[in-house]
């Protein structure tokens, strides 16, 4: 079976098997093999997630949405009116809200580094689908080439001789 798999590579890519990159041989075995190359890499990726990944995800699912800014912004009104209107004479937080200022702050500073973990992770996951896509559009450029020369001998073998070449 190791040499299909060396006269595939030789065939189909020009090179020798053992010098072909991880995802070429992976393709390779897979036309030996006659299976697919084709993974969810979705379920693949998020069964690697600890369960800090996927609540850092969520938080910054939540952060980057807008209902997660329209319930701030209400919060921030609501903040500024109890301490400005309500609360005239005795506010907890007076103008200039440096107590809102130190909770805006702090979130920021702890929700930065979670979206920034889970835009990582993102780009991660990107590439390994990037690495599956050219596994699968390799295979499938590599098995048209196949089926071009199997066609280009068929219809050698069905095309009868010119006079011509009968001469010859």
């Amino acid at each position: 079976m190791k040499r299909y798999f060396e006269n595939l590579a030789k065939a189909l890519l020009g090179q020798n098997y053992n010098a072909l990159a991880e995802n070429e041989q992976k393709v390779i075995n897979s036309i030996a093999e006659h299976t697919t190359v084709s993974e969810n890499v979705n379920d693949a990726f998020s069964d690697s997630l600890t369960t800090g990944q996927k609540i850092a995800d969520v938080v910054a699912r939540f952060g980057g949405s807008w209902w997660f800014i329209s319930l701030f912004f209400m919060f921030i009104i609501a903040w500024i009116l109890t301490n400005s209107y309500l609360l005239i004479d005795q506010p907890f937080d007076p103008y200039p809200y440096i107590l809102l200022n130190l909770g805006l702050s702090s979130l920021a500073a702890f929700q930065a580094p979670i979206i920034m973990m889970s835009q990582n992770r993102q780009a991660a996951k990107d590439r390994i689908k990037q690495d599956a896509t050219f596994e699968i559009n390799l295979k499938l450029e590599l098995q048209v080439m196949r089926l071009h020369t199997k066609l280009d001998l068929l219809s050698e073998r069905l095309t009868p001789p010119t006079a011509s070449t009968a001469e010859d």
